[in-house]
């Protein structure tokens, strides 16, 4: 059998995920595993929105963005309880999330994630002093 080449197939990381998603469900109990997408907007079209995914009782936030003009508004606090609303009815139990950027550690630390870990630069290490947060809380 000839070894299989290694090609950049910019696009494809879905089918990375549903291919391993596909083996694990076959093999280990699961909870739901799916995605959860919302987006928040107004009159005049996005303002914000959160991507995340639910696995093996957890709901994992991968991206939560607001537009500056809306920040401080609640917003984000809204788009969090609709994804725990939803992750609790896909029998989840609790959330994680990571950032680099510090302002929105505090605001996930305001509601009650707690951080579990983090992976920090050296100041010879590009960027310099980069760091990231690894969060998690309870669904409440």
């Amino acid at each position: 059998m000839a070894s299989p080449s290694i090609v950049s197939a910019s696009g494809q990381s879905d089918w990375v995920e549903q291919a391993l998603l596909a083996e694990l469900r076959a093999t280990a109990p699961q909870g739901v595993n799916a995605s959860i997408t919302l987006i928040a907007q107004d009159g005049a079209g996005r303002v914000g929105g959160l991507h995340g995914a639910t696995s093996y009782g957890w709901l994992l936030i991968k991206t939560l963005w607001i537009d500056p003009a809306h920040r401080r508004r609640g917003l984000g606090r809204r788009l969090l309880d609709h994804a725990f609303a939803e992750a609790r009815r896909r029998g989840c139990h609790s959330a994680w999330l990571d950032t680099s950027n510090p302002a929105a550690a505090r605001f996930y630390q305001a509601l009650g994630f707690e951080p579990f870990g983090h992976l920090a630069n050296t100041p010879t290490q590009s960027p310099p002093g980069h760091c990231r947060w690894f969060l998690w809380r309870p669904l409440p």
